[in-house]
């Protein structure tokens, strides 16, 4: 198991080397926040923050693909944005079609914790990508400082992590 995800991990990691210049959200964030999943995960911590980790990764990679086929010339809105949604939060959603785990096996006020994280991580994640564009819309069109597209949004999800593990504790 551990062989397969280290192969997957290492493809994405190729595809992201090889990917042209960044689109929506940077590669570098969908990485920093990939990370911090397999980093929460390896480390035992609640399955809530993982979903907010996951949802946060999800979003990433749609956006990601969003403005990828967008700069292609895909002008139609299902297949630009309508599709990529559905296929990366539906293999997100697959999680719970693998053997063991059970949908609602633990909550969290009466929701599944890795549900509630995903989407708390979701609604973080986007909350930050747009406060990035409007501090760099209002700013002439750049950043205040180097790397703030990564920092604004994994700022978010590390206060929700935080709030989330007080909650949980």
């Amino acid at each position: 198991m551990k062989k397969i995800f280290t192969s997957v991990l290492l493809a994405m990691f190729a595809i992201i080397a090889v990917a042209p210049g960044a689109m929506a959200v940077c590669p570098v964030c969908t990485v920093a926040v990939g990370a911090g999943l397999e980093g929460m995960r390896l480390l035992g911590v609640d399955d809530v923050i993982t979903g907010i980790w996951a949802g946060a990764l999800t979003l990433s990679l749609f956006m990601w693909t969003a403005g990828w086929l967008k700069k292609r010339g895909v002008t139609n809105i299902w297949l630009q944005i309508v599709l990529p949604f559905v296929v990366y939060y539906g293999l997100l959603a697959a999680v719970y079609a693998l053997p063991g785990v059970t949908f609602g096996a633990t909550t969290l006020w009466g929701m599944d914790r890795f549900l509630l994280g995903i989407i708390v991580g979701t609604v973080a994640f986007y909350l930050g990508a747009r406060w990035y564009a409007k501090i760099k819309r209002d700013n002439g069109g750049h950043a205040k400082f180097a790397f703030q597209k990564v920092v604004v949004p994994l700022s978010f999800l590390i206060v929700v992590s935080i709030v989330f593990w007080l909650i949980t504790m």
